[in-house]
């Protein structure tokens, strides 16, 4: 029996292999760009506000920061507690086109050992969490390069 695969939050990204990508909106305005996405209005305090359009964000950028996940997270965090814990890399990473700073974990197998700030890395699909019937989907972030 095959698990549907169900992004973890709806409409944060698109796709699959190199067509992977995360979506944000970008004010028609001030051209403020926004992820996690806003749907409602502007959050540039400077800007009087215009229409928000969808826009894919770019696929690469640069570690800006990174830090090692060594606990447990409490809830709503799925994990099952009979099973060992196992610590994964956080990354801060610089979208430059797009002005921002985007989180997310690494690529499964990625530790803090393998990165330094202002390395190249890109967006890739990932693996959040699965039950028998569910794939949660998720984005990682993975050195250029490296393939899994």
């Amino acid at each position: 029996m095959s698990r549907t695969r169900t992004p973890a939050v709806a409409g944060w990204f698109i796709g699959d292999g190199d067509g992977f990508r995360l979506l944000g909106t970008r004010c028609s305005s001030c051209a403020t760009v926004f992820f996690p996405r806003e749907d409602v209005h502007c959050r540039n305090p400077y800007c009087t506000g215009g229409s928000l359009e969808e826009v894919p964000l770019s696929r690469k950028g640069r570690i800006w920061s990174y830090t090692d996940s060594r606990y447990r997270p409490p809830s709503p965090y799925v994990s099952s507690p009979e099973l060992p814990w196992e610590p994964y890399a956080l990354i801060a990473v610089e979208l430059a086109a797009e002005r921002i700073v985007v989180l997310g974990q690494a690529a499964p197998g990625v530790t803090v050992a393998d990165l330094t700030v202002g390395m190249e890395v890109e967006v890739v699909p990932g693996v959040l969490h699965e039950d028998a019937e569910t794939t949660w989907t998720t984005w990682h972030w993975r050195p250029t390069g490296v393939r899994a």
